[in-house]
């Protein structure tokens, strides 16, 4: 196999390796829980899958704190899916970014 064929089929593999790796990401579960009183579930794929909210702490005192802590707990998930897509990428390619997933 001459250098540029050996190229391919690394571009191949690394395509096919990451296509797979991707998939499983998507179907993985990411959980964040917040203040006791927030917990939210995102796929891998960021589709939010499940909020939960304390009910004792739903009040009309408690709004504010409730949709700050929600939003930080959905950023927060959407950082680790995030995390370990560049993870996935990093392993495969040898580095981060280059792929744009």
């Amino acid at each position: 196999m001459n250098p540029m064929q050996q190229m391919l089929a690394n571009a191949k593999r690394m395509e096919r390796e990451l296509k797979k790796a991707h998939e499983e990401l998507a179907a993985k579960e990411f959980v964040v829980k917040k203040a006791g009183i927030i917990e939210v579930t995102i796929m891998g794929d960021r589709k939010i899958k499940a909020i939960k909210i304390d009910k004792d702490a739903l009040s009309a005192d408690n709004e504010e704190m409730i949709e700050e802590t929600l939003a930080m707990a959905i950023n927060e998930a959407y950082d680790k899916v995030q995390a370990e897509s560049d993870a996935i990428e990093e392993r495969v390619t040898g580095q981060r970014g280059v792929l744009g997933f």
